[in-house]
């Protein structure tokens, strides 16, 4: 499962693009103009950005130009009817990741999608294997024993964040803004949900005062 932002003005083609995609368990944000994509990436987390070129206020090569500019590393694929070798320069010079010319086959775009998670992951594989568990990047699922382990959505997110970043510290407040949650109960459940995924297995160092970081196996 990804978190996607896609953007296209099309709208027969965005809403079935956005059916597809959610029907593969992947959380699709949906978007028709490159001002609203900018606004929401940066109030939000993404794991990948689908982006059409050719938009009616500024195009997606200036959006994604001023993504990277602004420290923005997510992953991009440009989806676009543009087939020439400028725009294809174009289109890798201001930051794409890959690029696919419309009409595209749809299991063609989730290869691509698949192919762009296990760069985030740093995996040449779906299944990234720790100690005696197993952590399939296309799903979010935890193993064990090729069983599934029951996670609730919230530790779903985190788990993802912690393999995203194995042996690296993850800031305290970084996780909450991430699982969307405030107020004066948030670092206990965010504690409770640190525990489930110990016991699940994981090796969660707590830095005091910091944050928390899934020591490589």
């Amino acid at each position: 499962m990804a978190k996607i932002l896609l953007l296209e003005d099309d709208k027969i083609l965005a809403e079935t693009l956005q059916e597809l995609l959610e029907s593969e368990s992947h959380d699709v944000s949906l978007v028709a103009n490159s001002q609203n994509a900018l606004d929401l990436s940066y109030k939000n987390s993404f794991d990948i950005f689908l982006f059409d070129v050719n938009l009616t206020d500024f195009s997606g090569f200036e959006l994604l130009k001023m993504l990277r500019e602004n420290g923005c590393d997510t992953p991009t694929i440009f989806l676009t009817s543009l087939d020439d070798i400028t725009s294809l320069s174009k289109g890798f010079e201001v930051g794409a990741d890959d690029y696919i010319k419309k009409p595209f086959d749809f299991d063609e775009l989730l290869i691509r999608i698949q192919a762009q998670l296990r760069k985030v992951y740093k995996s040449y594989e779906d299944i990234i294997n720790y100690k005696n568990l197993s952590y399939k990047i296309s799903t979010n699922e935890l193993l064990k024993a090729d069983e599934l382990i029951s996670l609730t959505p919230q530790e779903k997110k985190l788990c993802r964040m912690l393999f995203q970043n194995i042996d690296k510290t993850l800031l305290k407040e970084d996780i909450l803004y991430e699982l969307d949650i405030d107020g004066e109960s948030s670092e206990g459940a965010l504690r409770v949900y640190i525990s489930k995924l110990r016991k699940a297995g994981l090796e969660i160092q707590t830095q005091k005062g910091i944050g928390y970081r899934l020591v490589q196996a």
